[in-house]
């Protein structure tokens, strides 16, 4: 639903502390990035330690970022916390495909990853780094317009 140009957020809080965020994300509007670690810290809070809510912020912002940066389209962000842990998907409907890092790109000495004809070197490729580096599970996922890409966490002790 749109209202005065912005996206606007659904989220539901369950009791048994679960919950639900939901967003559209409007092609190349950065500005969702903000809003978008707000509303997860929102949904997040009470859940996990706080390095473990910290790593979800990181994450998600960084799969918002790649699927407005690099789709040229809308996209979709999902994050569902529950006893299971935290699962975030953000789902773009550009044609290309991320590139998951491959074993020459390592956090520690690999070489950087190449970047794309369209990118200047040093500025991309280092996302889904962190997304594998962190998350407890990862993936993408093609989809008949567009794909998905998404992470796991937790579950959190104590929670």
């Amino acid at each position: 639903m749109e209202v005065g140009g912005r996206a606007r957020a659904t989220a539901a809080v369950h009791s048994g502390g679960g919950g639900v965020l939901s967003r559209r994300l409007a092609g190349a509007e950065l500005r969702a990035v903000p809003e978008v670690r707000h509303e997860l810290r929102a949904l997040l809070h009470g859940w996990g330690t706080g390095e473990l809510r910290d790593s979800a912020e990181l994450l998600t912002c960084e799969l918002v970022t790649n699927a407005l940066v690099h789709s040229g389209d809308d996209a979709r962000l999902t994050a569902s916390v529950g006893p299971r842990g935290l699962h975030v998907e953000v789902r773009d409907y550009g044609a290309g495909a991320p590139r998951p890092p491959d074993a020459t790109t390592t956090a520690h000495g690999g070489q950087d990853p190449a970047p794309a004809a369209d990118e200047a070197p040093g500025t991309s490729g280092r996302g889904l780094l962190l997304v594998q580096s962190l998350a407890d599970a990862w993936g993408i996922r093609a989809h008949e317009v567009g794909k998905s890409v998404w992470f796991d966490l937790g579950p959190a002790s104590g929670s």
